[in-house]
């Protein structure tokens, strides 16, 4: 994939997606082909995925149950 190929994806991505795009945006970073506004537009595209990631893993969080040892589920 060349560093002008990049595309942001046009549904609500899952928390594996937006690793898998960080990813992406991580090795199009390291290039030395890169120009300096293209690696400056992937850093905010990196840090927007890493607010966005952070926050569903927040929302996640919330939502995990834990067991007491009456076998009753709450969330923690």
């Amino acid at each position: 994939m060349g560093a002008e190929e990049y595309t942001e994806p046009q549904h609500e991505p899952s928390l594996e997606e937006m690793f898998s795009e960080l990813e992406g945006v991580i090795e199009m970073m390291e290039r030395d082909d890169l120009s300096l506004e293209r690696s400056f537009d992937l850093y905010n595209r990196g840090m927007e995925l890493l607010k966005e990631c952070s926050k569903t893993i927040g929302e996640v969080e919330k939502k995990v149950l834990a067991m007491d040892e009456d076998g009753e589920t709450y969330e923690f």
